[in-house]
């Protein structure tokens, strides 16, 4: 059975969330309700070539575990532009597109009405924005750019079906505004922790998680690419230097993971 069919199939308890990730910014979010949210999906090598022409090693070290043609979700997230989150060879492939939502900043659109999505089915994010589809609240939240290719981008606040709150950073550089998601009260929050390309550190992820004081804190975007990774073991240090009450959760690549509140 696909890892896809796997997710369909897979049961969800009220006031839970599952979540897969499937390496960097990219999760599948199931509710008891059965809808399906997935954010950043990267699904093809495609920085492999940017990063060749950078002199950069940016070929992936995750397996491709869902391809794109298999992928099957009701709303279909990016956080920004970069290739990596918002991958145009990733949107050509799907399958879905007449049925699924997309949703993101303004570039990430266009890179979705570049790729053949109907504009009906595209849907405009941005901080402080706020949506409903289905059993799922979405919610923008402030993310300061890392670089001046892309000055779009934003993380998000999903609150699954009356239950759990995810607080997503998406790739941000470090600023106070932050952890105005505080007053949300995510249970969970999701966090780069790389360091490069002037995304938060790990440390500075964990600085950020001690103010927003989630149950427990996931890091992210540490494993894709080998001229862009980390050792997760050094976030889980810092978190209980700086957030000691939060649980440190680390996710493995294609394996649910049920949050409950």
């Amino acid at each position: 059975m696909s890892l896809m069919s796997e997710i369909r199939g897979f049961p969800v308890p009220k006031k839970s969330v599952a979540i897969w990730w499937l390496g960097q910014n990219g999760y599948i979010f199931k509710t008891s309700g059965g809808a399906l949210l997935s954010t950043d999906m990267y699904l093809t090598d495609s920085c492999a070539r940017l990063g060749a022409d950078a002199g950069l090693n940016l070929a992936r070290r995750v397996p491709v575990l869902i391809r794109p043609e298999e992928l099957d979700v009701d709303l279909y997230a990016c956080t920004h532009n970069h290739m990596d989150h918002t991958d145009p060879e990733t949107i050509r492939g799907l399958r879905n597109k007449d049925t699924a939502q997309f949703i993101g900043p303004h570039p990430s659109c266009e890179v979705y009405r570049a790729e053949c999505v109907e504009t009906s089915r595209i849907v405009p994010a941005w901080p402080a924005c706020e949506m409903e589809f289905r059993d799922i609240h979405i919610r923008g939240a402030f993310a300061l750019p890392t670089d001046d290719t892309d000055l779009n981008h934003m993380g998000y606040i999903f609150r699954f079906n009356h239950g759990p709150t995810v607080y997503m950073t998406g790739d941000t550089d470090y600023n106070e505004l932050l952890a105005s998601a505080a007053k949300y009260s995510p249970d969970l929050v999701i966090t780069c922790i790389n360091g490069g390309f002037n995304n938060l550190s790990h440390d500075e992820a964990a600085e950020l998680v001690g103010k927003i004081k989630p149950k427990a804190a996931i890091p992210c975007h540490y494993d894709m690419f080998p001229d862009n990774s980390v050792d997760p073991r050094q976030f889980r240090a810092s978190l209980k230097m700086r957030a000691p009450e939060t649980k440190y959760q680390e996710l493995e690549h294609g394996k649910p993971f049920v949050y409950s509140v």
